[in-house]
Formats: structure tokens, C-alpha cells, sequence
């Protein structure tokens, strides 16, 4: 971090920021749909949120990282079903063609993706 993101709080942000897929950028720098975040009454930093096309991208992304790295379209049923419930957790399927996009990763129909969400609603 350079010039005014060297303050502690944008420091502190950090490791939030990168499992969001957000960017800090100085006060001076913020965008008007920036979150502008004060320290001490003063602003200390801006952060830039990431689309959510690409929030879903990186959710995917790190299902596939829990579950050891395997490609999704080979997990079992039980784990496809997992995963479709740890991505209705985290608003996944709030983004536009959330469904069809999880159904893709997950080498399953629609229809499938939506039988696990009621299965899970079920339970």
C-alpha cells in the first residue's frame, strides 16, 4: 500500500478485503459508490467493492478450494449438495443467473440446483 493507504486501518483491512475481492484505494481517490470508511472522525480509506459476477466467480472458486482442490463437476451428490447449501449461505444464487451459473460448475441441470435448494429447505 502506498501514500494514504499506509494508515493502520487500511492495513487492518486487508486480508478481509482480499477474501472479498474488494480494493482499497485513498479517500481522495473514492468513487461515488465507494464505501468511504472514517478512523478518528477522518477518512482513512475507500473501499472498492468487486462486481457481483465476480463475487460469484471467487465463491466457486472457493469451493473448490474446500473441497481439496477437486473439480466440482466431480464431487459426489452429497457434496454437490454441500456446496450448493454453503453457496445459498453466502447469497449466491441472489446474483443473476446465479442458478444456472452454479448448475454449470457443478456439471448439474437447473433443475437439480433447485431440487437441492428445496431439499434443503425441507431440512
Amino acid at each position: 500500500m502506498s501514500g494514504a493507504l499506509n494508515h493502520p486501518f487500511a492495513a487492518a483491512l486487508q486480508p478481509l478485503l482480499a477474501a472479498v475481492g474488494a480494493t482499497a484505494v485513498a479517500p481522495s481517490e473514492a468513487r461515488a459508490e465507494d464505501v468511504l470508511l472514517e478512523w478518528d472522525g477522518a477518512p482513512a480509506v475507500a473501499v472498492r467493492l468487486p462486481h457481483l459476477s465476480s463475487a460469484l466467480d471467487r465463491l466457486l472458486a472457493e469451493m473448490v478450494r474446500q473441497f481439496d482442490g477437486r473439480p466440482l463437476t466431480e464431487l459426489d451428490r452429497a457434496e454437490k449438495q454441500r456446496v450448493v447449501a454453503l453457496l445459498e449461505e453466502r447469497g449466491a444464487f441472489t446474483v443473476r443467473h446465479g442458478v444456472e451459473t452454479v448448475a454449470s460448475a457443478l456439471g448439474v441441470s437447473r433443475f437439480t440446483v433447485y431440487n437441492y435448494l428445496n431439499r434443503q429447505e425441507k431440512g
